[in-house]
């Protein structure tokens, strides 16, 4: 409700006492357009300030407030000022302290100074995290969720505010309720309050909306993003991820069979999400404590990587998950050098689904063995623990780990950071100098050993043994390869069969005739060093030959019994029963050869 001329001027006089601010500066906020953005679970707030300098000189800043109310629930706030016609130019914030006032203050510095009686364009973002509460707390896989959100109907602000607009944006037509102030609009989605007109600073008046909202209510309670740099091509990229479903609880028992039948069923739970990774990510996996998880879905496009993440289960409210997903980056991508001095360039999080929250996020960057004068540069403050060292394959005193924390991040928070540090060239042959090493003492070792006899007397029956063992093995090597040939004879008659090809099945049985006879020579000469050596052994060697022989009329037989099917001197039936007689007895005397050869 508009305030008249004497009222007006009482209630500035009242602000240029109370608040020294407004009247030192002489700011105004001449025209206030605000969007509030519902339709996720986030709280998006975008004002467009028309600001106006009304005091006797030029200012350098100004300020943001945020209400107390929100404040700890800010994850992101940020100023812009148009440029030119594509460009918004980022300015810089700084946060400050307001004597008299609760809340958080940023001051603002702008890019030039704003004359006395001159005007400037700003666009303010910010955005919350866990404001939008469900009510009812609980529901039912077969309900909808409903959410509340309290905020304000004006911009808060330490600057009286002539003439105001609020947008509000939801998720779904569906509305319970929501404040009347200044007899608001509602069309589908949107409800717009104001204009509002002579608005004094730090003003407060509760906008409460209580609507349907099913969008994914997903938190990430934990990530632990860990950067592995080599200077030998590779950065490989791990993250431990804690995923919960923030939204109403579901209350009583989870039905798959509804979940399945039903599209509309457990509407608000979370079946899946899309993380995008880097262009170049390669060597992609996903998994949890089980193992892999096969459901993932991997789609590489022309500038990402796009990774379908699924759960093994999908989560409804209170329910959430743990799992890893890493991959490979080439660090020539990533990695900038001049001489000795390196710079590292990252992403400090990932994008991992749309609309992210995450409560905890530990970086940690694993460097090099050697790495020193190392220096950090973020893109916004973070809290820096002490240094570690990690330890993996041939280290010798340990690679520097850079850990890193921050809570309430958004997507705004994907921004690069950038690691300098120095690291002699020379110590890259460390490593290939240790396996050098090793592998020359290991070999040295064995040299010197294999023609050392530590033995007081010589062992005559410890030769022969070992003589017997190496012959032994050498019976049971060619044994199995010639089992094999009839195996390998086996396909060439079933091919023979379905082509009726004569000449294959005649070249298949000259090659099982030569190198049946190759083996069975060879057999024999080890047989017969078997007999010098005085071993028992040789009359099984004896028996197993035997026994081959009979093996091979069988396969010999058999080939002879498809070359009467395919020339029709045979029935097909009496074939199979043939076929089948010849097999049974085969397997017998291949279970005595085998038996035979456990023995040697």
């Amino acid at each position: 409700m508009p305030l008249k001329a004497p009222l007006l001027s009482a209630c500035l006089l009242l602000l240029a006492a109370v608040s020294p601010l407004a009247s030192a500066d002489g700011l105004v906020n001449e025209d206030v357009k605000r969007t509030v953005d519902l339709s996720t679970h986030l709280a998006k707030i975008t004002a467009e300030i028309v600001l106006s300098n009304r005091g006797p000189s030029a200012v350098s800043s100004f300020m943001l407030a945020v209400e107390p109310e929100l404040a700890q629930h800010l994850a992101y706030i940020g100023a812009s000022v148009k440029v030119d016609e594509d460009d918004d130019g980022t300015l810089e914030l700084q946060q400050t302290t307001v004597r008299g006032q609760s809340g958080e203050f940023y001051n603002v510095q702008l890019p030039s100074s704003l004359a006395a009686g001159s005007q400037l364009k700003t666009k303010v973002e910010l955005m919350f995290s866990h404001v939008l509460k469900p009510f009812p707390t609980q529901i039912a896989q077969a309900e909808r969720q409903l959410v509340v959100f309290q905020g304000n109907h004006y911009l808060y602000s330490p600057y009286p505010t002539r003439s105001q607009t609020t947008r509000v944006r939801l998720a779904s037509k569906t509305v319970e309720s929501y404040t009347k102030l200044g007899n608001p609009s509602k069309n589908d989605e949107i409800i717009e309050y104001g204009p509002f007109s002579d608005i004094a600073p730090f003003s407060q008046d509760t906008m409460k909306i209580h609507y349907e909202n099913n969008s994914p209510f997903l938190t990430i309670s934990s990530i632990t993003r860990t950067i592995e740099v080599s200077h030998w091509g590779n950065i490989a990229v791990e993250e431990t991820i804690d995923l919960r479903h923030t939204g109403a609880v579901l209350k009583g028992p989870f039905s798959r069979y509804d979940y399945q039948r039903q599209s509309d069923s457990g509407i608000s739970s979370v079946k899946s999400f899309k993380t995008i990774l880097p262009a170049s990510a390669q060597d992609v996996y996903y998994r949890d404590e089980i193992g892999n998880i096969s459901t993932s879905h991997l789609q590489v496009l022309d500038d990402s990587v796009e990774v379908e993440v699924r759960p093994r289960f999908p989560l409804f409210g209170g329910w959430k998950t743990h799992y890893i997903i890493g991959y490979n980056l080439p660090s020539y991508e990533y990695l900038y050098t001049l001489g000795d001095q390196y710079a590292l360039k990252m992403r400090l999080i990932d994008h991992v689904y749309d609309d992210q929250v995450i409560d905890e996020m530990t970086v940690k960057i694993i460097l090099p063995e050697g790495a020193r004068n190392i220096h950090v540069d973020t893109p916004y403050k973070i809290h820096r623990m002490p240094n570690q060292l990690h330890y993996t394959y041939l280290d010798t005193f340990g690679r520097p780990v850079l850990v890193a924390t921050k809570n309430n991040l958004v997507e705004q928070h994907i921004q690069d950071v950038v690691v300098h540090y120095n690291f002699n060239k020379i110590l890259m042959l460390q490593e290939p100098l240790l396996v050098v090493g090793a592998f020359y003492i290991l070999f040295f070792t064995v040299i010197i050993y294999v023609r050392l006899d530590f033995a007081i007397t010589k062992d005559p029956a410890a030769e022969v043994r070992m003589k017997v063992a190496s012959i032994t093995e050498q019976v049971l090597t060619l044994v199995n390869k010639r089992l094999g040939l009839y195996r390998h004879m086996d396909e060439v008659v079933n091919r023979y069969k379905q082509s009726r090809d004569t000449g294959a099945l005649n070249s298949g049985r000259k090659t099982l005739e030569a190198e049946h006879r190759t083996l069975t020579n060879e057999i024999s000469s080890l047989q017969a060093r078997l007999k010098a050596e005085g071993s028992d052994l040789a009359d099984k060697v004896g028996e197993v030959q035997k026994l081959d022989g009979l093996v091979k009329e069988m396969v010999c037989r058999s080939c002879q019994e498809a070359e009467r099917l395919v020339a029709g001197k045979v029935k097909k039936e009496a074939y199979i029963e043939g076929e089948k007689n010849l097999s049974l007895k085969r397997q017998d005397m291949v279970g005595r050869i085998d038996s035979l050869l456990d023995t040697l």
